[in-house]
């Protein structure tokens, strides 16, 4: 089964400091919708798993993530593709359970769900608790330069590991491969 994970913020649409708060402030970067689609096309299993501390904070509510996840499936529908589930993790950090980043426990659960191993499997993030959780479920960690990913990249989480422009080109290489 060909599967691949992705953080959502900072690598599927803008991130930003202050949160994502509404389907107003969210903002798909340029390319990754149609590298998401070409993926689902090509027989790959979509799957985002991202922290949405922002909940958890009280700095918006569970319909405002939903509206943006909405969004987000309609608009890969519309290009041809498909994600087949997203993971959240709604809690505050410092109530932080197994499924906050960079603990395993979303990735877990997709692997779980589709019962298999994540072992090869791609997870492309954006921050060092991506490269972690990635690390931690046995996935492969892949960066990205788009959101905190240039950043991160100076990070010492980030040797070794993949980088890429954005999740498009990230998508070019994986199609390509």
């Amino acid at each position: 089964m060909k599967l691949v994970i992705l953080d959502r913020d900072g690598v599927v649409n803008e991130d930003s400091d202050d949160y994502i708060k509404s389907l107003a402030e969210w903002q798909p970067i340029p390319g990754s919708l149609e590298a998401i689609a070409r993926l689902s096309q090509a027989g790959w299993r979509v799957f985002l798993a991202s922290n949405q501390s922002g909940i958890g904070r009280g700095m918006f509510n569970y319909d405002a993530l939903f509206a943006i996840h909405a969004r987000l499936q309609q608009i890969v529908i519309s290009l041809g593709g498909h994600i087949e589930g997203i993971e959240f993790a709604p809690e505050h950090p410092d109530v932080a359970t197994e499924m906050r980043k960079p603990a395993p426990g979303m990735l877990r659960d997709i692997a779980k769900r589709l019962q298999m191993g994540l072992e090869g499997v791609p997870f492309v993030g954006d921050s060092v608790s991506d490269l972690q959780a990635a690390r931690a479920a046995r996935a492969s960690p892949i960066l990205v330069r788009t959101g905190k990913g240039r950043r991160t990249e100076t990070d010492q989480e980030a040797v070794g590991v993949p980088v890429y422009d954005d999740l498009a080109t990230f998508a070019d290489r994986l199609l390509s491969a």
